[in-house]
């Protein structure tokens, strides 16, 4: 049985639509994983016999795969935790390393709370921060970006592709105003690599974050991009210790996740351009049938640039979080799977202008290597169901 089949098999409970929260591991990648926990089990950090050396080629091996789907050099890469790691060491390291140059960062309000929470700690012990607003469509206009900057602007953050609505900014655009401005370019690269094309280079991005769990690899384990030359971003550990990852993330080095992410990175680099396509065509397909099965569907962000495999609606005269109860043969969600359970507003949605109506009404719908045209239909016809029946409820 070929190994994506063999997932599928797998695959138990309900139908699974949340691949923007996390990916199942593919067996491709567990299959690499699975010797360093046992036969190969050594410390990369210790050179001096076999099982130290052979998981220190592992983790170079990882880490020029990595490189290659960004477009960047091996050196260039950092192993962390994860992208929430992988944010923080960005902004903060930056801006630690970066005191006398200047206090100002700017960001996005659709911006990861991962981005926002740090941004605002540093906010709070005395940096300036300043977030840009959206268009209504999700995207940010990079000469509005460009206008927020000043001379004391350190670091842009910007995220390469929204976890909630899918929307992709004109990244490429805003890397070029920045780096004509002299600022460094950090992106939240999380959900667009190994999703579209994310190229370090073409988008002049300086520093990007990147995680394994969101492309079909474990989860506690990540990367972060820090380029080394035009220019040479200066960093500062938030984290002391041994002195590994060139000291900017000292600490054990979790090896089988590691080879788990460079396997991810390797099997996105073959294949996404082929999975790209066929996940885009299930995404309209899913968006047609609801639009003709439902009255008062509406999308959010822009259809236009937007992930292939993500759609986030919202429906009239349901509650969102009663929607996805009912619907325990699919899962599927609201928004950010780190924000579920607060109960809160999307930020993300407030962000686009929409009201709490609209915002409590909405749905993440993301589609995955291993979501096929009968699940499709299978989950417009299941929506349908349930929110002609709350429909119902609410109007006795």
């Amino acid at each position: 049985m070929p190994p994506q089949e063999a997932a599928r098999a797998t695959m138990a409970g309900p139908v699974y639509m949340d691949y923007h929260a996390t990916t199942p591991v593919d067996p491709r990648v567990l299959e690499a994983m699975l010797p360093w926990f046992t036969e190969r089990f050594g410390n990369p950090a210790n050179r001096h016999y076999q099982q130290g050396w052979e998981a220190g080629e592992a983790v170079e091996k990882a880490r020029a795969e990595v490189a290659r789907l960004i477009g960047a050099q091996a050196r260039e890469i950092v192993f962390t935790s994860g992208a929430t790691e992988s944010n923080n060491l960005a902004i903060r390291g930056v801006m630690l390393a970066n005191r006398e140059r200047g206090e100002h960062l700017v960001t996005v309000a659709t911006e990861h709370k991962a981005v926002l929470d740090t941004c605002g700690r540093l906010e709070e012990d005395g940096w300036q921060v300043t977030v840009v607003p959206v268009a209504a469509d999700g995207r940010v206009d990079p000469e509005r970006l460009a206008a927020a900057l000043t001379p004391r602007t350190v670091l842009v953050s910007v995220m390469a592709a929204n976890n909630e609505i899918g929307v992709v900014p004109p990244l490429a655009e805003i890397g070029r105003l920045c780096r004509a401005r002299g600022v460094l370019l950090h992106s939240d690269a999380v959900q667009a690599v190994g999703k579209v094309p994310f190229d370090v280079d073409a988008m002049h991005v300086d520093l990007a974050s990147v995680t394994a769990h969101k492309m079909y690899g474990p989860k506690g384990v990540g990367a972060l991009y820090v380029r080394r030359q035009k220019p040479r971003v200066a960093m500062a550990p938030i984290v002391d210790g041994g002195g590994q990852e060139r000291g900017l993330r000292p600490g054990t080095l979790n090896v089988p996740g590691i080879v788990g992410l460079g396997a991810a990175a390797a099997l996105a680099r073959d294949e996404a351009v082929a999975e790209a396509p066929r996940l885009a065509e299930l995404r309209g397909r899913l968006w047609t049938a609801l639009q003709a099965a439902l009255e008062g569907v509406r999308v959010n962000g822009s259809l236009d640039h937007r992930l292939p495999n993500n759609l986030h609606v919202s429906i009239d005269g349901v509650d969102g979080d009663a929607l996805i109860t009912s619907l325990t043969d699919v899962a599927v969600s609201s928004g950010s799977a780190c924000a579920s359970g607060r109960g809160e507003p999307s930020h993300v949605l407030s962000a686009l202008g929409h009201g709490d109506a609209r915002t409590a009404a909405s749905l993440r719908f993301g589609l995955g290597r291993w979501t096929t045209a009968e699940e499709v239909d299978f989950v417009a016809q299941r929506v349908t169901e349930e929110v002609r029946r709350l429909r119902a409820m609410a109007a006795v």
